[in-house]
C-alpha cells in the first residue's frame, strides 16, 4: 500500500493564500461602499477630486468656450468648491474624448460627480469580471485581489479616466478573435489615455498587419473618426488649443512619479524628448517580441508583458493608470505554482495601501510600483514553467 501524502504543508499554504486575499479584498469592499455613500452626500468631496476637471471641461464645452482655457477652468472649479490650495486641473485627454464629458457640462457638480462615479465603478465591476472570464473563471478568489486592487481603488476615488481603459483592454482581449471590429472599437477607450499602451500599439499595428485583422481596424477607425467628428461639432478648435496646452511650461514642468519623467529630471531636465526615450525603445522591443511570437500569438497571455513593459515605460503614468495592470496580474496569479508569489501579491497591495496612507500620490515614493508588478509577473511565469518542466513523479 503507497503510503499516505501529507498534506497539511499544502493545505495551510492554501488557506494562507485565501486568507491574505479575503483581508485585502474586505478591506478594498469596505472602502468602495463608504465611498460610494460619502460622495453622494460630500458635494466637496466632488468637487475637491480629479474629476471636477471633466466636469468643468464639460461646462466649457456647453458654453462654446476653450475647454483648455486656464483661467476660465479654475474659475468653475473653484465656483464648485476646488481648493483654493490646489493648482487648477485641466483635462489632458486627447480631443476625441471631448464627447463623453461633453454631458456633464449640462448636470450640477454633485448629481454630474455621483453619475461619474457610478460609470466607472461599473467598468471597474465588469472588467475585473471579464478579466476572470478570460482566464476560465477559476474556482478560487484570487479575482478578488482585482477588487482590491490599489491603483483602482486611487482611480475611484480621484474620478479618473483609467478605468474607461481598463475597460476597454479588457473588451479587446474579450472579443479579438471572434467579434474583430467590437474589439477595434473598444480600442478607442483605450485611446482616451494612448500614452499608455505604446509599446502595446506597436505589436497591435504589426499583427494587424500579419494576421490581417483589417475588420479591428474597421473598428478602430470607425470608433476614433465618429468621435472626432463629434469633437469637431462640439468645438472646432479643440485640437489647436490640446496642442497648445501640452506645450506650456505649467504640464511640461509638472512632476509625475513614473521612471520616462524621474529619467529626464535626471539626465536632462529640459530636454522633454528624454521623456520619450523608454517608451520608443520599448516599442522596438515589442516589435521584436511580437515577431518571435507571431506564430503561436495570443493576446491574452502574451499581451499581459506588452501592457506591463507600457505601464513601466510610459512617458508620463500616475499611480491611478497603474489599473490596467489588473488583467495581466491575474493572468500572472492563476499561472503561478508558487504560493508563496501569490500570497506575496495581496502583501505588495497592502503595502500600497499603508503607503497611501502618508504619501501623496505625486510623491516620488512611488516609482517602485509599475517595475514592481512586472518583476512579480515574470516571477509567476516563471514559476509556472518550471513547475510544467518538472517530470513527473511516480507514487512510492
Amino acid at each position: 500500500m503507497p503510503a499516505r501524502l501529507d498534506l497539511r504543508p499544502a493545505r495551510e499554504n492554501h488557506d494562507l493564500v485565501e486568507m491574505s486575499i479575503a483581508v485585502v479584498a474586505g478591506l478594498a469592499f469596505a472602502f468602495i461602499v463608504l465611498f460610494v455613500v460619502v460622495v453622494p452626500i460630500a458635494g466637496n468631496l466632488a468637487a475637491s477630486r480629479d474629476f471636477v476637471s471633466y466636469w468643468a471641461t464639460g461646462q466649457q464645452l456647453v458654453r462654446h468656450a476653450d475647454p483648455y482655457n486656464s483661467s476660465a477652468v479654475e474659475a468653475l472649479e473653484r465656483s464648485a468648491g476646488f481648493p483654493y490650495k490646489k493648482v487648477v486641473l485641466l483635462m489632458r485627454n486627447p480631443p476625441w474624448a471631448l464627447p463623453l464629458v461633453y454631458p456633464l457640462g449640462f448636470l450640477g457638480v454633485r448629481v454630474a460627480a455621483i453619475l461619474w462615479t457610478l460609470i466607472l465603478l461599473a467598468c471597474f465591476l465588469i472588467s475585473v469580471r471579464l478579466a476572470h472570464q478570460l482566464y476560465g473563471s477559476p474556482p478560487n478568489h484570487i479575482h478578488w485581489l482585482g477588487f482590491a486592487f490599489t491603483p483602482a481603488m486611487i482611480c475611484l476615488t480621484m474620478g479618473q479616466t483609467s478605468l474607461f481603459a481598463l475597460f476597454g483592454l479588457v473588451l479587446f482581449l474579450r472579443f479579438h478573435r471572434h467579434r474583430p471590429f467590437a474589439a477595434g472599437a473598444a480600442l478607442w477607450l483605450c485611446g482616451l489615455k494612448p500614452h499608455l499602451f505604446l509599446p502595446f500599439i506597436a505589436a497591435l499595428a504589426l499583427w494587424i498587419v500579419v494576421s490581417r485583422s483589417y475588420k479591428l481596424l474597421a473598428g478602430a477607425f470607425a470608433a476614433f473618426a465618429l468621435s472626432n467628428a463629434a469633437a469637431f461639432l462640439i468645438d472646432p478648435r479643440a485640437w489647436t488649443d490640446y496642442i497648445h496646452m501640452m506645450r506650456s511650461p505649467s504640464v511640461e514642468n509638472d512632476f509625475i512619479p513614473c521612471l520616462a519623467d524621474a529619467l529626464r529630471r535626471w539626465l536632462a531636465p529640459q530636454a522633454v524628448w528624454v521623456q520619450y526615450l523608454p517608451a520608443a525603445l520599448c516599442s522596438l522591443w515589442a516589435l521584436v517580441y511580437f515577431w518571435r511570437r507571431r506564430a503561436v500569438w495570443n493576446w491574452t497571455t502574451h499581451g499581459s508583458p506588452l501592457v506591463l513593459v507600457s505601464l513601466m515605460a510610459a512617458p508620463y503614468c500616475w499611480l491611478y493608470d497603474q489599473c490596467l495592470a489588473i488583467p495581466a496580474l491575474l493572468g500572472g496569479a492563476y499561472a503561478s505554482r508558487s504560493q508563496k508569489l501569490v500570497v506575496a501579491l495581496p502583501l505588495l497591495i497592502l503595502i500600497m495601501d499603508i503607503e497611501i496612507c502618508a504619501v501623496k500620490v505625486f510623491s516620488p515614493l512611488w516609482l517602485w510600483t509599475a517595475p514592481a508588478w512586472l518583476v512579480w509577473y515574470l516571477s509567476a511565469c516563471a514559476s509556472a514553467e518550471e513547475k510544467a518542466a518538472e517530470p513527473a513523479r511516480a507514487p512510492a
